[in-house]
């Protein structure tokens, strides 16, 4: 099935999220499903145990609801990037790795959302791929219904055509360097139920 760039941003039907949803949990995925960003924010919040160990990906989704500013702001949790931020990359550099690698709770989001209940994730340092495949105790994961795609090949080319050339522009203008795609994670399901929980939001968030 082609899609344009302009589909691969358009938010998915009721009917095709909630089946979506029945998929992801047949593959142990807990699946919540929300509105809006802000109810988004409040169900990953929910889920956070006051004093958790909280790391996140440098995830737009993340950013786009507020959640990585609640975290930075906030003292009712041991969020990994405030410490990072304090510590040297040159003296500490493998600390800081591993603090990344292994938290208790890792926070981000994915590329596209196969309509059979796959997730892909692509990434160019690959420093997120560790934690979601297995490294953090509970992974929290928001995505928009935008990222619902057909299959894998099309959750490859949402990548390569629409989240990598925006992903290296944006990078552009912020940062004066672009990116690039070295690493892609299928999550095809948990080997055990609890780990990973999916907040599917209706309204496109991220990109």
């Amino acid at each position: 099935m082609s899609r344009t760039t302009t589909e691969f941003a358009e938010p998915a039907s009721e009917a095709t999220l909630d089946a979506v949803a029945d998929r992801m949990r047949e593959r142990n995925f807990e699946v919540v499903i929300v509105g809006t960003a802000a109810e988004a924010r409040a169900a990953v919040l929910a889920r956070l145990p006051e004093g958790a160990e909280v790391h996140s990906g440098k995830s737009k989704t993340v950013e786009d609801i507020g959640l990585f500013n609640e975290l930075m702001e906030s003292d009712r949790y041991d969020f990994v990037r405030k410490r990072t931020l304090k510590m040297d990359r040159k003296t500490q550099g493998r600390e800081i790795a591993k603090l990344g690698a292994t938290p208790e709770y890792m926070l981000g989001s994915v590329q596209a959302v196969t309509e059979a209940g796959q997730m892909v994730v692509a990434s160019a340092s690959g420093s997120q791929i560790g934690p979601y495949a297995s490294g953090a105790q509970t992974l929290i994961l928001v995505v928009g219904s935008q990222k619902i795609v057909p299959d894998l090949d099309t959750a490859i080319r949402r990548i390569s055509e629409h989240v990598q050339p925006y992903e290296d522009a944006r990078l552009r203008e912020q940062m004066g360097i672009g990116t690039k795609l070295t690493r892609i994670l299928i999550l095809e399901r948990d080997f055990n139920p609890g780990r990973t929980t999916v907040i599917l939001v209706r309204e496109p968030v991220g990109f």
